[in-house]
């Protein structure tokens, strides 16, 4: 049997080479087309624990305003003219402005949580004022038609607020003091209406005498 020639067989091997290039060049073509790089999952806050939220905290609540104390005040107006008295307890007031001769209002209402006072009386009488580290009330009375900025500070007793009512020989009596710091007294005693300067109480026990009756005037709170 004769063997090959030399052509024939380089022939097939050109053949042989041809057809390892053109598989090579399909397989690298389909894995290139088929790979997706893995892009790595973002990793959870090192604080997360596994099956827990992963949303941020929530803001620290600021601090609570300081309560507002129970306690009375006392002080006079920017002109001298007048007193004025307030007394907080549990988130109520009550107020009273007075000139010491015929000028006076009684005045109520709410405490804000941040020491706001916005209080109302006949007449239209207000009184706006603001409590300043529980130490002592800034403020104006609107009364008759006119302003008065006023200072109360924070009293000890005797110091305060009092109020006496009672009805001596037919005639309605209603009087109010405030003893400011130092012991000076500022009132008006209305009778029947008629307003006038108070008597002097004494502070420590309220005693009073009017018209020769003696009388109490007991601390006035809300």
């Amino acid at each position: 049997m004769k063997r090959p020639g030399p052509l024939l067989t380089l022939l097939a091997g050109l053949l042989l080479a041809v057809f390892m290039l053109s598989l090579n060049a399909t397989t690298g073509v389909r894995n290139a087309s088929s790979y997706r790089p893995r892009t790595p999952a973002a990793a959870p806050p090192a604080s997360a624990a596994p099956g827990k939220s992963t949303s941020p905290p929530s803001p620290s609540p600021s601090p609570s305003a300081s309560p507002v104390p129970n306690a009375d005040y006392a002080g006079r107006t920017d002109d001298d003219s007048s007193a004025v008295a307030v007394s907080l307890r549990d988130g109520r007031a009550i107020a009273y402005f007075c000139d010491g001769h015929d000028k006076e209002s009684w005045l109520k209402g709410d405490v804000g949580d941040d020491g706001t006072l916005r209080l109302t009386g006949k007449n239209g009488a207000e009184l706006d004022g603001t409590l300043r580290d529980g130490r002592r009330i800034r403020g104006t009375v609107d009364l008759g038609g006119r302003r008065y900025p006023f200072t109360a500070d924070k009293a000890v007793k005797p110091s305060g607020l009092y109020r006496a009512t009672a009805t001596v020989r037919g005639a309605a009596l209603d009087g109010g003091w405030i003893v400011l710091p130092g012991g000076k007294q500022v009132g008006i005693l209305d009778r029947d209406g008629e307003p006038s300067a108070a008597p002097v109480i004494d502070p420590e026990t309220g005693a009073v005498t009017v018209d020769g009756r003696k009388l109490t005037a007991h601390p006035v709170t809300p």
